[in-house]
């Protein structure tokens, strides 16, 4: 398995040659192909939106022209704009102006045939295709996208996870959004920002059917679009742009999609798209439901759980399937401390004594040093992971191979600790200077059972540093609410979902509802005294941003070169290890080539079969599971991050 990293590392060589050689010879400032912006500025946000787009590829007769996935629950609305939740429907029913190549993360033409940036960056239009169609049959036009965005998304009435996306630089000012021809759309931003083309993909929603929605409200002036397409909709009245529409959906057992009749998109012999007619979602409340249905041949793929590699992998040759790797996943798993320093009412939020160990720098170097991340990726991971050093995943071309690494050295760590002022008595406890037991409560989620492992492995490596760590698995909900509400705890292990760009302002921006290591209080709590934000926290903010401000990616790459060193000097997060992405795939499918880029916050997927139609390749995406939570539910910036279950 370790050839995985070898590849991803070759990904990122490249990516960075093929960036630098585009800059210094940038062509015109026209991207019918989909370059553009920052020449491969990779995708932010909505990764499988990106790619709302065909099921293809070759099949046997025995498939019976549908494919079967599972997913853990029900759809919580049929509504783009108010969706909270993944994996969600949108994927497969609706585009944006542009997607994602999932292989390479290279931005290309969706609804949009073409795009232009002006030269000074603050305007980018975009030519709509010809004869584009929703599926009752009524055109799609400019209309269409302006209503999307000025009606929808920028509507303060109607709080969703997109708006915050649109938000542009330290001033946060929205775009104008104007049409300019019968087929062209013009975003206007006030100051260049590199990661707001990603923002084309959102979804694009039917003016002739939801204009009236917003424009009528309920009796509590609330828009009647906030209460429109639930799950108690008929399908047939959801209006979509994308591969499928919605055929059924029959509580707590199926959703049916059925093709799309008027997609827009082709084959390369003008044939019509997507080429697998029908697909199914099975509700299957429980993963090793999922597992037994997989292995008994009911599903035609599953994400592959550390835990079962061995059992799949044996019956592979039996079971009619393969096993892809498509190498560490988008997402990252850390240990954090609360180094916030504030009082609410006069009482601290994390006891003082507590608060001077977790912001000494010597303690949490020590604690990164202590922690014997190779032992977790071969006993909880079975060896399908590596080391994660980066909150930048390795695939990224944005990566930087030359971060401080924090290798297993007991010895280390406890010279660092007596730097720090600690010592250790004769029972080889370890003591503050002040004579005080160094002991605190580690949280994570209850039920995720990778998590409670990485929990009781470092329980266990501390200890033997002298510390007695408290481990303590408690709720979602509950943790969700230390986190984000009452902001009283000491330390927890979580992971957050990512992608190729590493503009993530929720957690690096010290006001972030994300910046969870130093919270601020959420809108409406109780404010704060005395919170304090350290010189290296405000550095790294102060990069981020800058680093959204720089167009070429060359020059950027530089700047996350340094944030990425500051983060991993300063540990305000000790990451842990990234899996592998892992899908197992029916032999009657052919072509397939994996791609770990998924799992993102807003449409995801449980897996997606699409075909690049020029490369004629079958492309599989990995499933991430993500859930939000906090302020990304009322406009809160998660549309870039996002806490993982």
């Amino acid at each position: 398995m370790r050839w995985v990293n070898k590849i991803a590392m070759s990904r990122v060589v490249e990516q960075r040659k093929t960036a630098i050689a585009r800059e210094k010879n940038p062509g015109p400032q026209n991207y019918p192909s989909g370059r553009s912006w920052g020449q491969k500025l990779i995708s932010t946000v909505l990764c499988c939106l990106a790619m709302a787009f065909s099921l293809g590829g070759c099949f046997s007769p025995e498939l019976k022209d549908q494919v079967v996935f599972s997913v853990l629950s029900d759809p919580k609305t049929f509504n783009a704009v108010l969706s909270q939740e993944s994996p969600n429907v949108f994927g497969y029913i609706y585009e944006g102006l542009i997607r994602e190549n999932p292989l390479t993360g290279e931005r290309t033409p969706a609804l949009a045939e073409s795009w232009e940036i002006s030269p000074d960056n603050l305007t980018i239009t975009f030519t709509l295709r010809e004869g584009l169609r929703w599926s009752d049959g009524e055109p799609l036009t400019v209309d269409d996208v302006l209503f999307s965005y000025n009606d929808l998304y920028l509507n303060p009435k109607i709080p969703n996870n997109y708006r915050d996306g649109l938000k542009v630089g330290e001033s946060q000012a929205e775009p104008k959004i104007t049409k300019v021809g019968d087929r062209q759309v013009a975003f206007n931003i006030p100051e260049p920002f590199a990661p707001f083309l990603d923002t084309a993909q959102f979804p694009i929603l039917p003016a002739h059917i939801l204009r009236e929605t917003v424009e009528k409200t309920d009796e509590n002036g609330n828009p009647l679009f906030l209460s429109t397409w639930g799950t108690n909709t008929p399908p047939d009245q959801i209006v979509v742009n994308g591969p499928y529409k919605l055929a059924r959906y029959v509580t707590s057992q199926r959703v049916i999609f059925s093709k799309n009749p008027y997609y827009w998109e082709k084959g390369p012999n003008g044939e019509s798209l997507p080429y697998i007619p029908r697909v199914v979602w099975a509700i299957v409340e429980s993963t090793d439901t999922s597992l037994l249905q997989f292995r008994s041949g009911s599903l035609d793929s599953l994400g592959v759980p550390p835990e079962s590699f061995s059992l799949l992998k044996q019956e592979e040759e039996r079971g009619n399937f393969v096993i892809y790797n498509g190498g560490p996943t988008y997402t990252s798993t850390y240990l954090t401390f609360n180094l916030n320093q504030g009082k609410r009412q006069g009482k601290p939020l994390v006891d003082p004594i507590k608060s001077r160990w977790f912001n000494n720098l010597n303690f949490r170097q020590a604690i990164a040093y202590g922690i014997d991340r190779e032992r977790m990726v071969n006993n909880i991971y079975r060896g399908l992971g590596e080391k994660q050093n980066s909150f930048i995943p390795v695939q990224s071309p944005f990566f930087n191979p030359d971060v401080k690494v924090y290798s297993y050295d007991p010895e280390k760590a406890q010279a660092l600790l007596k730097a720090g002022g600690f010592t250790y008595n004769n029972q080889q406890q370890l003591l503050d200077d002040q004579g005080n037991r160094v002991r605190f409560v580690l949280n994570t989620n209850a039920g995720n059972k990778v998590r409670e492992a990485l929990g009781t492995q470092i329980q266990e490596d501390l200890g033997k540093l002298g510390i007695q760590v408290d481990f303590s698995p408690i709720s979602f909900g509950v943790l969700v609410d230390k986190l984000s509400n009452s902001l009283e705890w000491d330390a927890v292990v979580l992971g957050l979902t990512g992608g190729n760009d590493p503009h993530i302002p929720n957690v690096w921006y010290v006001k972030g509802n994300l910046h969870m290591f130093n919270q601020h209080p959420q809108a409406g709590a109780q404010p704060l005294e005395g919170q304090t934000v350290a010189p290296w926290e405000q550095n790294i903010a102060n990069l981020a941003l800058k680093a959204s401000q720089i167009i070429p990616q060359q020059e950027r790459s530089l700047v996350y070169d340094q944030m990425q060193m500051e983060v991993q000097e300063y540990l305000p997060f000790i990451y842990l290890v990234s899996p592998y992405s892992l899908s197992a795939v029916r032999n009657r499918f052919c072509g397939i080539e994996y791609s770990a880029l998924g799992g993102r916050s807003g449409i995801c997927l449980p897996l997606v079969f699409v075909t690049i139609h020029h490369w004629r390749r079958l492309i599989l995406l990995g499933w991430g599971r993500s859930r939000g939570w906090g302020r990304h539910h009322n406009g809160g910036c998660l549309i870039f991050f996002d806490l993982i279950l």
